[in-house]
């Protein structure tokens, strides 16, 4: 069991909480197609939840690793990118056709490469191990959060407010908002 405290391990305590995130943005992804939203939602915040900790115990116990750092952003792109778009293109967009299907998908899509040029572009920038006083745009899983909010308020708002949102909210995952880590 010593491979749980070797930094070199792809394996270690900190990547093995990593891939616990990976599987609830998986189970997320599925329990979406049901149309389960509740369990989905659920998922995505335990997965939250797993992306908190696995940092916070690389740094403690030295486990950070440049298989981890790529590691952390393939869960956060699932977890935090991927899932709150599906969630919310099966959750909102669905009952749409036609033209305004396809804007929700263009949108949809711009998120989701907004999303991934933030999550690459941190990673240029990373040193395994180390953490920026600010976050410069928006990160993923507040990004997702803001995404979780704007399903919430979905009830409220039109589709079109919806997608109005979930553009702005791509925007600022690459803007230049200092964000403070925590």
């Amino acid at each position: 069991m010593q491979f749980l405290w070797r930094s070199t391990s792809h394996f270690n305590l900190a990547n093995l909480v990593t891939m616990a995130n990976v599987t609830c943005g998986l189970l997320a992804a599925y329990f979406i197609t049901q149309e389960q939203f509740i369990l989905a939602s659920a998922l995505a915040w335990a997965g939250g939840a797993f992306d908190i900790m696995d940092g916070k115990i690389a740094r403690k116990y030295g486990l950070s690793n440049e298989f981890g750092v790529q590691l952390d952003s393939f869960a956060d792109f699932l977890s935090f990118v991927l899932v709150p778009v599906f969630f919310i293109f099966q959750a909102v967009y669905t009952h749409l056709a036609g033209a305004e299907l396809v804007i929700t998908a263009i949108a949809s899509i711009y998120y989701v490469i907004s999303g991934l040029r933030r999550l690459i572009q941190f990673n240029i920038q990373a040193d395994a191990g180390e953490v920026a006083k600010y976050f410069t745009g928006v990160p993923t899983p507040l990004g997702a959060i803001l995404l979780w909010l704007v399903w919430l308020g979905s009830g409220f708002i039109s589709w079109m407010g919806v997608l109005a949102l979930m553009i702005l909210i791509g925007a600022l995952l690459n803007s230049k908002v200092k964000i403070p880590h925590l």
